[in-house]
């Protein structure tokens, strides 16, 4: 009986290292990885404030992408969040663009 209680345990145990085997992907450095790993979706406490390395045209851009028109007064403020007003189904509006490529318009 000790003897398959020694042998359940170490199955288990060897089992426990294969799982912990499993690799990641390796880390890109082309420099096209994607702010945002799911475009299609937004972070549901955007705008997040971070170290946002968008430059201004490419925020300009992404909020153009965004279907946002007459963009002006794109600022990016302390948090790291591109601030600026523009409209969108002609309506005026204030929109936000964090380091994840979120946009969020109020």
């Amino acid at each position: 009986m000790k003897n398959l209680l020694l042998a359940a345990v170490f199955l288990g145990a060897s089992t426990l290292g294969a799982l912990a085997q499993t690799a990641t992907p390796p880390a890109r450095t082309d420099g096209d990885t994607p702010a945002v790993a799911t475009p299609d979706t937004t972070n549901p406490t955007a705008p997040v404030a971070g170290s946002n390395s968008f430059t201004e045209e490419q925020a300009k851009e992404r909020l153009a992408d965004g279907g946002y028109t007459e963009i002006t007064g794109l600022k990016l403020d302390e948090t790291g969040v591109w601030r600026a007003t523009a409209m969108k189904d002609g309506k005026s509006v204030a929109v936000a663009l964090d380091y994840q490529g979120n946009i969020v318009a109020n």
